[in-house]
């Protein structure tokens, strides 16, 4: 959201000062199916979730970054990109996918940064182990240098009764396993997704959705919220995208996860930012 979290911070500040809806364009929460994956771990589908498998890579930068044009320069300098190059780009995404799916909340982590590069200031692949409140597990992985990676944003939730995955790739679908019965595999615009995957989607069955619905679902949901604000109608509780809380979230996410990679991989406590973040009990447009 920001180049960092004290930016964030302040961006925070401003959002609560104003009384204005602020829409954070995290866009891979507004498919359909991952509106359903939410709806599924809040209904007790998968039991307590006890581990949480996310990835994001990408193989656009395995050629040195000067190769891509000189428009994609700014992404290895520290002054303009922040503190990090592919966690703060892609990385942010796997962990705010992560926590509006689950709701889990960081408690600690640990992070590794590597330039495969030598001529990058900017870490083009990040691993981290993480710690979740409640006792949660979860691995968190993104990459610019996996060759033959597309855009393969990808998560998988395990509870004590069953599983879900879904993959940016295959957006229409989720897989859902279970230990002791086959598997399913539902599909948006069916009569059995809930209301608000059913509320987001525009098009008939096997007409595949996609990269541009999953923004205009977030444009619609916060034009709602805009409305809603300009005509004095107050907080919309059913309005769903991402918000200023989020970004300050991911911006806590960063910090973290570059403390810990800057001391060698270091179990650290996530940041506080001393605000309510999306999972907690309260409307989205609460926060």
């Amino acid at each position: 959201m920001t180049l960092d979290l004290d930016e964030a911070l302040e961006l925070r500040s401003l959002v609560k000062t104003s009384g204005k809806v602020f829409a954070l364009t995290y866009n891979y929460t507004g498919y359909p199916m991952v509106k359903e994956a939410r709806e599924i771990v809040c209904r007790g589908e998968l039991g307590q979730i006890l581990k949480v498998v996310a990835e994001y890579p990408q193989g656009w930068l395995l050629n040195p970054l000067e190769a891509k044009g000189q428009e994609q320069v700014w992404r290895n300098d520290p002054v303009k990109a922040g503190a990090t190059g592919c966690l703060g780009d892609i990385g942010t995404h796997v962990e705010h996918l992560s926590r509006y799916i689950t709701r889990l909340e960081i408690d600690e982590l640990c992070a590794d940064f590597t330039k495969f590069d030598a001529g990058k200031r900017l870490e083009d692949d990040a691993n981290l182990l993480v710690h979740y409140k409640g006792g949660a597990r979860g691995i968190m992985h993104c990459s610019n240098i996996s060759a033959g990676e597309e855009n393969r944003l990808n998560i998988r939730a395990y509870g004590t009764h069953a599983s879900l995955e879904w993959d940016q790739e295959h957006p229409n679908e989720l897989i859902i396993k279970y230990p002791d019965a086959a598997r399913r595999t539902p599909r948006r615009r069916n009569v059995y997704v809930s209301d608000v995957a059913k509320r987001l989607t525009r098009l008939i069955r096997g007409q595949p959705e996609g990269f541009i619905e999953a923004f205009a679902n977030l444009y619609l949901e916060a034009g709602r919220a805009i409305k809603a604000e300009v005509s004095g109608l107050g907080i919309l509780d059913d309005c769903d995208f991402p918000n200023v809380e989020d970004g300050v979230a991911g911006m806590a996410f960063v910090d973290t996860a570059v403390e810990s990679a800057t001391n060698g991989g270091a179990w650290t406590k996530m940041k506080s930012v001393c605000g309510m973040q999306r999972g907690q009990e309260a409307s989205p447009q609460m926060l």
